[in-house]
């Protein structure tokens, strides 16, 4: 009893934490930054950390075996997984890009964990069979090191795809409209636009400079991060095919949740093989990690709503794969 009590004091202090710095972001985003408030959403971030920890640790305990045998277990390893994935860029003291993306994920799903839609799973239960191995821990848990990483990464090439696409539309319209006014007001008009467009160059270039500089940050973290994602991913497949071939007597067999996360695996084997391509770069790549981050859902989720298959125990009721 006292365990369940500590779980669940865990879960709502972490869920708090994160509230807290989401809500500090948001300050910082929408209002004015300041310094000693992202400070303590750093240090946020890092307590909720340590909750997390002590909440899978307690339910380990209690459970007698590692805290991935459900949907809602692997949703709170999930989430402990972007806290790790924020904390990386410390490793280096390096400036924190990572943040923007990994709290709010961090949130997102422990608030579906802890909603009333996963009451029922909530309570540990004893492990089917086939779930009772030593694979356990290293398949799920590289599996969902993999599912954070690779969707961290794969947002951050979604916010460098929508910012490009913006700065292209400015520079259109702004030469669009240049060229129309010379066309229509003459060769005075036409001057004094010259001279207006040059003396604001210097302001210009101080954007477009900015936004080069946010941009290529976004394609650095965004290639370590899913470089990351794709090595635990390939790890996770491989020794999902040992467990399997102790479990069922084959390496692979085509389950839908293998087939998916071999195009998973496919799609961000395009994605960095197009990074090591100098005429693919970015805006390609970043296309390319974006469709992964679709396809990691349909992999971690939509298969196992469906309930088909050799994983069909694990169909939103046992475990998330």
């Amino acid at each position: 009893m006292i365990f369940v009590t500590l779980e669940h004091i865990l879960t709502h202090i972490s869920f708090s934490i994160i509230s807290i710095v989401i809500t500090i972001h948001l300050i910082n985003l929408l209002v004015y930054e300041i310094v000693e408030l992202r400070d303590s959403s750093e240090k946020g971030m890092i307590a909720t950390f340590f909750s997390i920890t002590g909440l899978l640790v307690i339910r380990w305990i209690y459970s007698g075996h590692f805290p991935l045998s459900n949907l809602y277990e692997s949703l709170i390893f999930l989430s402990w997984s972007f806290s790790i994935i924020h904390m990386i860029p410390k490793i280096g003291n390096l400036k924190n890009d990572l943040s923007a993306i990994t709290a709010p994920s961090a949130i997102l799903t422990q608030g579906f964990a802890t909603s009333g839609l996963l009451t029922e799973i909530h309570q540990s239960a004893i492990l089917v069979p086939a779930l009772q191995s030593q694979w356990l821990m290293m398949h799920v848990s590289m599996m969902l090191l993999s599912y954070a990483a690779l969707l961290c990464g794969s947002l951050l090439s979604v916010a460098l795809l929508v910012i490009t696409f913006r700065k292209n539309i400015e520079i259109f319209c702004k030469s669009k409209n240049f060229l129309i006014k010379s066309f229509f007001f003459g060769e005075i008009e036409y001057l004094n636009e010259k001279r207006s467009v040059f003396k604001n160059t210097s302001f210009l270039s101080f954007r477009n400079y900015y936004k080069y500089q946010l941009t290529q940050r976004l394609d650095y973290w965004s290639y370590r991060v899913i470089s990351l994602g794709f090595t635990f991913l390939t790890i996770g497949i491989l020794s999902g095919a040992v467990w399997a071939n102790e479990a069922w007597g084959s390496y692979w067999n085509w389950d839908p949740k293998e087939t998916w996360a071999f195009i998973t695996w496919t799609i961000f084997a395009i994605y960095l093989h197009t990074r090591t391509n100098q005429s693919l770069q970015n805006m390609n790549s970043a296309l390319v990690a974006s469709i992964g981050f679709l396809i990691i859902w349909i992999c971690y989720f939509g298969i196992n709503l469906l309930g088909i298959g050799l994983h069909s125990y694990g169909s939103f009721i046992l475990t998330s794969t």
